[in-house]
């Protein structure tokens, strides 16, 4: 059997991916393929380097770094998230932070990182031959929220948010061969999401990129059409999603450290509550080695 691993992008709220994660460790859940969305796909990097805690420094403590998130994250590079403050000075080789190259590249899991191709719209994936120990621009190109980050060039093309072509690529892991599926959200599965806002901003500062706003105004009705699928296949055995069990209310680009460590303890509690599904699901008993 192929074990797939869907992770939701949702900014700060990963805070809640990243406890799922850690646990998943805890009780060695190893899938064959990971693919993950903005902050997604960084939490999976994390994760198949076996960094329990890594995730949690990132949402938690490293956000309070002025540089990471806000006015003087603007001032320095032009970006709400200074993703190479993130992505470099703390995740590669020889950061504050780094994450473990070596062991990313050597676990045998697939990992894909979803990224939107400005010039057409449409999604793009990143794999691991794509990042190296020092430079993990395809993680910043599928991060690079549209209006209040800069694209991301990679190659000679440049990249915005995989949220805006693929929020929830769980086809992707059904069409590589996984035959179950574990899907991670950032708010409660039976959700409904509501069209972009900002409507003005967004088409203003794209407006030399007509795919990509096509993309964004589609964005709604193409989760919301992928998550309806997602639940349909948990409903048959197929899929496990974790989500919150209620929303949660904060912004995306929250910084503050109680709250954070909120939803990633929040995390962890409903992790516990749905331990036994989880069980029945992976039709295996999990022993926790690190609880």
């Amino acid at each position: 059997m192929k074990l797939g691993l869907v992770l939701e992008g949702g900014g700060m709220k990963c805070a809640y991916t990243a406890a799922i994660l850690d646990r998943m460790m805890d009780d060695q859940v190893k899938p064959d393929y990971v693919i993950g969305v903005s902050a997604g796909c960084a939490c999976g990097a994390s994760f198949l380097a076996g960094q329990r805690d890594r995730n949690r420094r990132f949402f938690v403590d490293h956000v309070q770094d002025p540089k990471y998130l806000g006015l003087q994250a603007w001032k320095s590079s032009g970006s709400i998230f200074n993703l190479r403050r993130i992505y470099q000075d703390y995740t590669a080789e020889g950061g504050i932070d780094p994450l473990d190259y070596d062991a990313m590249v050597k676990n045998p899991a697939e990992w894909w990182a979803v990224a939107t191709d400005v010039e057409t719209g449409k999604p793009h994936y990143f794999t691991k031959e794509d990042v190296s120990a020092t430079d993990y621009s395809a993680i910043m190109a599928s991060c690079s929220i549209p209006v209040v980050c800069r694209p991301i060039e990679v190659r000679g093309r440049k990249y915005c948010d995989g949220g805006c072509s693929n929020s929830l690529p769980v086809q992707h892991a059904l069409e590589a061969g996984c035959d179950k599926v574990i899907v991670i959200l950032c708010r409660p599965k039976d959700s409904v999401r509501e069209p972009e806002k900002m409507r003005f901003a967004y088409r203003t500062v794209l407006r030399n990129y007509p795919n990509l706003i096509h993309s964004i105004e589609m964005r709604h009705i193409r989760y919301n059409r992928q998550l309806r699928a997602t639940r349909r296949l948990e409903e048959e055995g197929h899929a496990f999603i974790f989500a919150p069990h209620e929303p949660i209310h904060v912004s995306t680009y929250t910084k503050d450290p109680g709250v954070l460590q909120g939803i990633y303890d929040t995390g962890l509690k409903e992790y516990e509550e749905d331990r036994s599904r989880f069980e029945t699901f992976l039709k295996k008993q999990l022993t926790a080695e690190n609880v």
